[in-house]
């Protein structure tokens, strides 16, 4: 006879359910190496993705929730790390992996964020340095975005009233450093640009590590430098330290030390500057009244010479114009044996009988001498 055996069934929802409770007792948790494939997207914000290495692969699940906390484009090929736990999906019977957390494998988050952000917004065009403007040179108001606390702003205060004393610096103080500190950076921007009362912008801060200057490479920050009327200069952290505001700035100073330098000139210098400049143009001034005086001899020299030559035409001239009326004259014509009668008593001279009737008195004038006669006869 049969050995009757009592034989535990299960349904395949209570064996799913039974090595669901499994994997999740004992793969919660748990961080997972491996290559994006197969990443898709989806419509509804869920992220579903193969985690693969060398031999084997493993299906993986990121809910729209915990994704949005992934500060870096997933894409296909990209090694990353993954926390979550094992589960099974009972629809299929396979396990998978339900990602909690995502991280970028060789290169960290924050710098992988940083290159993205930094290629997005350089295709944008805002780095393009045919949009910088130059900074103004002593600008009567400077305007100061960074926090009230740091040795940025000392250092800033310090040198502006080492080089040039009145200078006008207007603060905003703002955190430069966590979450919140990226979005109050912005908007003291974008004040100072509704003001419109300041000639330039120093948005800065001292020192420290990548997570520490992170909201300097925030996109809100980039573009409010870029929408920025008013010149901007960044100086963020140490000289070695480079962030995104830096490119999109119309200038990068290397400290907040050396943008003090840039932006306000040594007054001492100025004065020294301004005193060459005098004595230069004095000299330009004395060189100049030197030519105009040497001209104006040359030009008196000339003048006179001229003058003389003008006068000497003229001379010649009045000759010529004398030589020809002597010619036409009545005392050439005498010269020539001819004679000149003239009417007494006023000596007119006659050109025709009719002037004179008999019994008037005559005089005629010779070459040598003249004789006086009454007329007795008139007529052709």
């Amino acid at each position: 006879m049969p050995i009757l055996v009592d034989r535990q069934i299960f349904t395949v929802s209570d064996l799913t359910r039974n090595i669901r409770f499994v994997l999740e007792e004992n793969f919660s948790g748990v961080w997972v190496e491996g290559e994006v494939s197969n990443f898709k997207h989806h419509t509804s914000g869920h992220m579903y993705f193969s985690l693969k290495d060398e031999e084997s692969q493993v299906q993986c699940v990121m809910f729209r929730r915990e994704n949005q906390a992934v500060g870096f484009e997933v894409k296909e090929g990209l090694k990353i790390l993954c926390l979550g736990r094992v589960s099974v999906y009972p629809v299929r019977g396979q396990y998978q992996l339900y990602v909690e957390r995502m991280e970028p494998k060789g290169i960290g988050a924050l710098q992988l964020r940083f290159e993205e952000l930094k290629e997005k917004l350089k295709k944008e065009g805002l780095f393009d340095t045919a949009r910088k403007r130059p900074i103004p040179f002593l600008p009567k108001k400077i305007g100061v975005v960074t926090s009230v606390d740091g040795a940025a702003l000392r250092d800033i205060l310090h040198i502006l009233d080492r080089r040039f004393p009145e200078s006008h610096a207007v603060i905003c103080p703002v955190p430069v450093q966590g979450p919140a500190a990226a979005p109050f950076i912005a908007e003291a921007i974008c004040h100072f640009n509704e003001w419109n009362q300041t000639d330039v912008l120093l948005v800065t801060r001292g020192g420290g590590s990548l997570e520490d200057l992170w909201a300097f490479n925030e996109e809100i920050v980039a573009r409010a430098i870029f929408e920025s009327r008013i010149p901007v200069i960044s100086a963020v952290g140490h000289e070695v330290d480079y962030t995104i505001a830096d490119f999109v700035a119309d200038l990068r100073a290397p400290t907040p030390s050396a943008a003090a330098e840039i932006v306000t000139p040594e007054k001492e210098e100025i004065r020294l500057k301004i005193q060459d400049l005098k004595t230069r143009a004095a000299r330009a001034i004395e060189g100049l009244f030197e030519i105009l005086f040497q001209r104006l001899d040359e030009l008196k020299k000339n003048l006179a010479g001229l003058l003389e030559n003008f006068i000497l035409l003229k001379k010649e001239g009045v000759r010529a114009l004398i030589g020809k009326l002597e010619a036409l004259g009545p005392l050439a014509t005498l010269a020539r044996g001819f004679s000149v009668t003239l009417k007494l008593p006023g000596e007119k001279v006659m050109t025709s009988f009719r002037s004179v009737k008999p019994g008037d008195l005559v005089k005629t004038r010779l070459k040598t001498g003249f004789f006086t006669s009454r007329v007795k006869e008139v007529g052709v």
